[in-house]
């Protein structure tokens, strides 16, 4: 049984290549999981097969917002590898408006048709969604309309739809409406140097949060600064317990439990 599970980081990124087999080994020893997240339909590929190669690894395929164009499509391959017994979630996928202008409609209006595409496939296929939802700077607009978007699907298609906000960057408000919808969050390095993220963590339930390296990026202190992996995210689940004033040991076994709930696939 594994003892931690990073939901989302990025293993097939260059920045493993010369270690990427003694990073997988000695996560293996320590007891960590992860999913490894595409962020396109060759990174999805790529996902799979390293998760093919390793028990301790699985997949997330998916279309990232952020990697969008206006001649991108998102079509039937995509669900072929969806029926892979390693992929256990849909993404990521979402809205990113971080680095758009503010006037760019037909961008927005195509990260949004392609997020409408992958929660149709993700219901289709019954998995959980990997959201990567990003707003720009000093709003939370793309939260808003993500949103709008995932309460009109909840309506219709109740509690099939279901899913995880990764690297949660909302405020209470938001966070309050993805719970009614049944959606969990996740937190990353960045909470162990950043106390804005405090009170969202202590205003979730327990059994609504999940840990994150979101491994290259973003690496928690003290290693901030270095490459990421998913060998630091017990440092994320140190701090989520030390914010919350919990127990250690109860915080690490309710956000591993709350992972296997949400992605089933890794227990079996």
């Amino acid at each position: 049984m594994y003892e931690y599970i990073d939901i989302h980081s990025h293993l097939y990124f260059p920045d493993f290549d010369e270690d990427r087999e003694e990073v997988i080994a000695q996560m293996k020893e320590e007891k960590i999981a992860t999913i490894s997240i595409g962020t396109d339909f060759v990174s999805s590929k790529k996902t799979i097969e390293l998760a093919n190669q390793h028990e301790n690894l699985f997949a997330c395929i998916g279309q990232h917002p952020s990697e969008l164009t206006i001649d991108s499509v998102f079509d039937a391959r995509y669900s072929e590898l969806s029926e892979n017994k390693n992929v256990v979630a849909i993404g990521e996928c979402g809205l990113d408006y971080f680095r758009l202008a503010p006037m760019n409609s037909s961008l927005k209006g195509i990260q949004k048709t392609i997020f409408q595409y992958q929660i149709d496939m993700a219901l289709f296929v019954d998995k959980p969604l990997m959201l990567h939802i990003r707003s720009a700077k000093g709003t939370l607009d793309a939260y808003e309309e993500a949103l709008e978007i995932l309460e009109h699907h909840s309506k219709i298609s109740g509690d099939k739809l279901r899913g995880n906000a990764h690297f949660f960057a909302g405020d209470i408000e938001i966070l309050k409406r993805f719970l009614a919808i049944g959606f969990t969050v996740s937190f990353p390095g960045a909470i162990t140097f950043a106390d804005s993220y405090d009170e969202l963590i202590q205003y979730a339930p327990i059994n609504m949060i999940m840990a994150e390296t979101d491994s290259p990026f973003v690496a928690p202190a003290p290693h901030r600064g270095e490459r990421n992996s998913p060998l630091f995210v017990p440092l994320v689940v140190e701090r989520i317990a030390q914010v919350r004033g919990e127990s250690l040991e109860e915080v690490k076994k309710a956000l591993r439990d709350n992972a296997l709930l949400q992605f089933p696939a890794i227990a079996s």
